[in-house]
Parts: structure tokens; sequence; C-alpha cells
């Protein structure tokens, strides 16, 4: 029970020190602001920031998927259809953050701005935030590669492809909302620009 609550808090926590920081990006800009001003802000101590994220721009590019075990990932994606799988998560998390916790000042942000995606815009705003979504998104193509080799059925060259394609595809999705100023959900754009990256699997399940 007590590993439970320290979950519980460190969840609840992480998600707070997000947001304050987004707000004192919004404000003032990413590089003027220091970890400690987001520290002081979130209410808990420098350390406490760097334990959970390492950097500034960690807090930018952070998410679910850091902190989800292998077990978790290998029952989330559908190795069949992987694409479809990324699509079904944006889709859920979309609709689970549409809701603003704060709707008088949400509503003055332009759709790029709000939430659940106001931190996506940094990764393209923010040369240093790209180069760590970048690493970020290299972890997970590493994590995805060998299931797609043992569970997939693929050699380790075209899973570690395929691995690549999918994460940096979806980045670029991503970008392409943000470019659009985050006018439609980005779910669309990921039914959209990854359509062709469904061929991957198609072919290799009728090879």
């Amino acid at each position: 029970m007590a590993s439970g609550l320290r979950e519980r808090w460190r969840v609840k926590a992480r998600r707070i020190i997000q947001e304050r920081a987004l707000d004192l990006f919004d404000e003032r800009g990413f590089d003027a602001v220091t970890i400690e001003e987001i520290a002081a802000t979130a209410e808990v101590s420098p350390s406490t920031v760097y334990r959970f994220f390492g950097t500034k721009e960690g807090i930018l590019v952070a998410d679910e998927f850091d902190s989800m075990s292998q077990e978790a990932l290998e029952q989330i994606l559908n190795l069949d259809d992987p694409v479809g799988s990324l699509w079904q998560i944006v889709v859920k998390y979309e609709a689970v953050t549409d809701q603003p916790s704060e709707p008088t000042k949400d509503a003055q942000r332009s759709p790029a701005e709000k939430s659940p995606w106001r931190r996506v815009r940094y990764f393209f705003s923010e040369p240093s935030v790209r180069t760590a979504a970048c690493a970020a998104l290299d972890r997970v193509s590493q994590r995805i590669a060998p299931m797609m080799a043992h569970r997939g059925g693929m050699t380790e060259t075209k899973a570690r492809v395929a691995a690549s394609a999918l994460v940096f595809g979806y980045f670029a999705t991503l970008e392409q909302w943000y470019l659009d100023g985050g006018a439609r959900p980005i779910a669309d754009y990921v039914e959209e620009g990854m359509a062709p990256l469904r061929t991957i699997w198609s072919h290799d399940s009728a090879s």
C-alpha cells in the first residue's frame, strides 16, 4: 500500500512540475526560467525536479513511456498493426485530457498552446528541446525493435528500421501539427501521415 501511495504521489508530482514549468516557459520564455524557479513554483525541492527529469529539457519531453515497463509496453503495442496502436493511444490521451483545468485561461490560448499538447510546440521552437526529444524517441525505438524482431517475426535489421520509422514518423506528424497551428487533433495527423508505414507490416506478414 505504501508503495502504491508513493507511486501516485510521484505521478502527481511529475504532472504538477510539468504544468508549472510550462506556465513559466509560456510567460517568460524557455531560456529565462531556471530549475530552481520551477521547483519553487511547484513547491518541491530542486533535487526532486532533477531526480524526476534530469534537465529542463527533460521536463518537456518526459512522458509515460519513460517509466513504462517493457511488459506494459508490449501490452499496448500491437505488433500486427503498431501504427494503429499508436493512433489509439493518441485518441485515448486526447479524450482523457481534453478538458482544461483552467477554462478561462485556456480559452485565451491558440489550439497549439492548449492542453494536452502545449508542451509539444517547444519540441520545434527550442533546438535543445528538439535534441532531447529525438534522444528520447531513439530510446523508445531501441526498446521496440527487439519486440518486433522476437515477436513480430522481423530480422534484427528490419526491426531496427521499422521501429525508427514508427517513432520518428510519429515525431514528423507532431511537427506538421505544430506547423499547421494545432487546428486539428494530432490523432488526425497520425492517421493520415503514418498511413504509408502500414505497408511495412503488411508486406512483412505477407512475406
